[in-house]
């Protein structure tokens, strides 16, 4: 697909002036992709951290980790609540003997206050047994009032910058799934503090661009500030494919051809990766008429959110169930 043709497509989603050469794969192998004004490379698809807790075997997550960064994935996902520590126990596990050096390693944390935070990262540095995070983010900021509180006197932006000044974190970022005015919002209270953030996780597919969309109004802003922008839930933890209206593969190829920096995909087994992994081998830009012709497929489902429970149920907000987490 020539370049053109694709800067056509993108142009829809009113972010013409981001696309550069980042966003083209090339084949054979997992491609780069520079993650906003960082400098860092990264590769455009990214393996997420909570399914490293479903397998029975152990060394069955291990394999999962391994094969991915052999393969050439770089940057791994992962939080300190999820599956109460495990995946972080066992990616940890899978990062010894070399494998931590290939890695561009991402967690995140649930804690409000600073005390918590720091209690929350030094925990998860001892589960992932490194020394440091190339990337920390603040999890679920899924309440318009999170902001103010992660940015409040003695809240867990000190904290983290702290943990930055005492080289345990390299960037800082923040995620969250529930609306995009709660993600604008974090991103004005930011500016009000004369922060910029590294990077902004959000879910980004094809249900998405119709209903409560992070892609129609928080991208565009991720975009013109430069921010690396993380894609996540690319198939709604499998709920988007309930639809019966796409594939797994149309999923990830609509990510992909936004100006994501990686679109980062659950894989609980090896056949689930090696998808992924083939995926981003074989990807090319979507042009305007395949992106419109999936848009047009998703349309009607996407209405009411029912493909989208995370913004619509409270079925993924760990820290509404467990408020303990923020401290």
């Amino acid at each position: 697909m020539r370049r053109r043709e694709f800067m056509k497509g993108i142009a829809v989603t009113g972010i013409l002036s981001s696309v550069g050469p980042d966003l083209y794969a090339a084949t054979g192998e997992i491609p780069r992709r520079s993650l906003g004004h960082t400098g860092e490379r990264v590769s455009m698809v990214g393996l997420g951290g909570y399914h490293m807790g479903n397998q029975s075997d152990e060394g069955e997550s291990i394999r999962i980790v391994r094969t991915a960064l052999d393969s050439g994935i770089n940057f791994l996902d992962n939080c300190w609540d999820y599956n109460d520590g495990q995946s972080e126990v066992r990616m940890g596990k899978a990062l010894r003997d070399g494998y931590r050096q290939k890695a561009f390693l991402m967690t995140k944390i649930d804690g409000h206050d600073a005390k918590t935070a720091t209690t929350q990262l030094d925990e998860s540095l001892r589960r992932l047994q490194t020394d440091h995070l190339d990337l920390l983010q603040f999890h679920e900021v899924i309440r318009m009032d999170d902001p103010e509180r992660i940015f409040a006197s003695g809240g867990a932006m000190e904290a983290v910058l702290k943990a930055k000044q005492q080289g345990k974190v390299r960037y800082i970022g923040f995620t969250g799934h529930k609306s995009p005015e709660i993600h604008r919002h974090m991103l004005e209270v930011a500016d009000q503090h004369k922060f910029l953030f590294d990077t902004v996780q959000m879910p980004l597919n094809v249900m998405d661009a119709h209903f409560n969309s992070f892609e129609k109004i928080v991208l565009p802003i991720l975009v013109k500030k430069n921010i690396g922008v993380l894609g996540m839930k690319p198939m709604g933890s499998g709920i988007v494919l309930k639809s019966k209206v796409v594939t797994a593969v149309e999923c990830l190829h609509y990510a992909m051809s936004l100006p994501t920096s990686v679109v980062i995909t659950g894989c609980d087994s090896i056949q689930i990766l090696q998808q992924a992994l083939q995926a981003a081998r074989e990807f090319k830009p979507l042009g305007e008429s395949q992106r419109s012709a999936l848009l047009a497929k998703t349309a009607a489902p996407a209405q009411r959110g029912e493909f989208e429970l995370y913004k619509t149920s409270q079925q993924f907000d760990g820290t509404v169930h467990h408020p303990e987490w923020l401290g």
